[in-house]
């Protein structure tokens, strides 16, 4: 996944004004980005989706296999919007039962996140912006 993560980074740096989070789980993953041109950014994800599919299918002699199966993309409405999807993006890890606390998960912008600020400031954000539903019905634990 350190390799996909690297790809996707690079992939994104020229075609975004901003990367404010990330996280790459086994099976999909999250972005919250600033893009001037979203047509632009989905056509260079589109790129590395094609490259990747067809190096992992090649890894596992699975020619022709559907890898990547759906995308979506949200307007951030305000600040709340914001901050309550970096909660939720760098909370995904914990979400799908892969780590107990988020800095334990090694595929994610949260390490940087929680560097940038204080233990108090990042409480603070966790506690005024928190996820509740958000997510449910198109990114379940399990799936």
């Amino acid at each position: 996944m350190g390799g996909f993560c690297g790809a996707l980074l690079k992939a994104l740096r020229p075609v975004t004004t901003g990367i404010h989070a990330w996280c790459v789980l086994p099976n999909h993953y999250h972005l919250l980005v600033s893009v001037p041109d979203l047509r632009n950014a989905i056509r260079e994800l589109g790129k590395l989706h094609g490259r990747t599919s067809f190096n992992w299918n090649k890894e596992e002699n699975a020619p022709g296999r559907k890898v990547w199966h759906a995308a979506a993309d949200r307007f951030m409405r305000g600040d709340r919007h914001f901050w309550a999807t970096m909660n939720y993006i760098h909370h995904n890890p914990v979400r799908h039962g892969y780590v107990q606390r988020w800095q334990d998960w090694p595929y994610s912008s949260v390490n940087e996140f929680l560097s940038s600020l204080s233990r108090a400031e990042t409480e603070r954000i966790w506690r005024d912006y928190p996820i509740g539903d958000y997510g449910a019905g198109w990114d379940e634990p399990g799936l």
